[in-house]
């Protein structure tokens, strides 16, 4: 294995974290203030906006699915057991101890095995689970007529309610992990810059070196 910096962060994977972190701080924040925890927006304007971003984020999130499966860098979500317990114990014990992060980033594995299941139950269940639930919230005025509507809306809001409060913590925790072991700068460089340090095969140095040299430094 050959260390090396690689753009491992094409441009739109950076284009897609970065509004999809915008779009979600507009919808916590509007949310909020619908909530009643804070009156910084009137109530309608808040109601506007977070549709609004909400629209977005889901168009946002179609284009981000089809680049996932078309470039092939949905492999870096597939879950694995492998290394997970050492991840898992170096943030529960070992971080507190200074000890180095057992995970090294590999060219096709740039997520640790920790790292990997959340997001991919971020997209699998909290993401489905925060649509399907805002737009049913949405909708409300075309299914009103149904039995049971106004019960079945306090369930839908509070579901909803509870999915973005998930989605919350796992920001909170997302930005915390970010001040722990290097920087937070050099945690956040590489999502601003494309390029971060991997372990290379020889097969992948010298595939990279031929056919995409603008990935290497």
């Amino acid at each position: 294995m050959t260390e090396r910096l690689v753009k491992v962060y094409p441009a739109f994977e950076r284009f897609w974290h970065w509004m999809q972190a915008a779009l979600i701080f507009i919808l916590l924040f509007t949310g909020l203030g619908l909530r009643g925890l804070h009156d910084l927006l009137p109530f309608g304007p808040a109601v506007m906006l977070h549709t609004i971003t909400a629209l977005a984020l889901v168009v946002l999130w179609v284009f981000a699915i089809f680049w996932h499966l078309t470039t092939g860098t949905w492999r870096h979500y597939v879950p694995t057991t492998q290394g997970l317990w050492k991840v898992a114990r170096f943030y529960a014990f070992d971080i507190f101890r200074g000890a180095h992060h057992p995970y090294r980033k590999a060219y096709w594995r740039k997520h640790n095995p920790l790292q990997a299941l959340t997001y991919l139950a971020l997209k699998l269940f909290l993401f489905p689970a925060i649509w399907v639930t805002g737009i049913a919230y949405l909708t409300y005025n075309f299914w009103e007529h149904q039995p049971n509507a106004s019960l079945a809306l306090q369930i839908i809001a509070n579901l909803h309610v509870l999915v973005a409060y998930l989605i919350a913590t796992f920001v909170v925790v997302h930005v915390y992990l970010l001040t722990v072991g290097h920087s937070f700068v050099e945690h956040v460089k590489p999502m601003i810059t494309g390029f971060d340090t991997v372990d290379l095969t020889p097969e992948e140095e010298a595939y990279l070196a031929a056919d995409e040299p603008g990935r290497l430094k």
